[in-house]
């Protein structure tokens, strides 16, 4: 797993406003990340698991069901392992779930953005509102209160 000075690596692709938002959410604490296109660099098949398993997640949990290539690989399949998994993943790396970020803190697999939160080292600066307009951080750089379906904070 790739860290920086400051400790944070960047699975990215400019592509998903999830990614954009996190990489945002990042240099909104005044750091510059090493951003990695993993579409273009993909992991090793074991730094990737390593990832996985640093996150708490599943292989299954960081695959991209939705993808054509999930069920044109015929990954759907219950009995297919976890090596079996980030074979198919390194292999097509549009199947690998984004964004990932490695800090000095942890991994998250960072959906949805402000997941990125739990594992910065510093606070953020300022403001920020995803692209979509949502309130993520207020001025004073501390977390928007966001209400559950039950009208309780989260």
């Amino acid at each position: 797993m790739n860290t920086t000075v400051d400790g944070i690596t960047i699975y990215h692709n400019p592509k998903c406003g999830t990614s954009r938002n996190t990489l945002a959410l990042i240099r909104n604490t005044g750091i510059e990340p090493i951003i990695i296109d993993y579409l273009a660099n993909p992991p090793a098949p074991a730094e990737l698991k390593a990832m996985i398993a640093s996150a708490g997640i599943t292989v299954r949990q960081a695959i991209r069901e939705k993808e054509a290539a999930f069920k044109q690989l015929g990954l759907d399949q219950p009995d297919l392992d976890d090596d079996a998994l980030l074979a198919a993943m390194v292999a097509n790396p549009i199947l690998i779930n984004r964004p990932l970020v490695v800090t000095t803190l942890g991994v998250r697999l960072c959906r949805p953005s402000e997941v990125v939160l739990e594992i910065l080292p510093l606070p953020q600066l300022g403001a920020f509102t995803k692209e979509d307009g949502e309130a993520v951080v207020d001025a004073n750089g501390q977390r928007v209160s966001v209400l559950d379906s039950h009208g309780r904070k989260s």
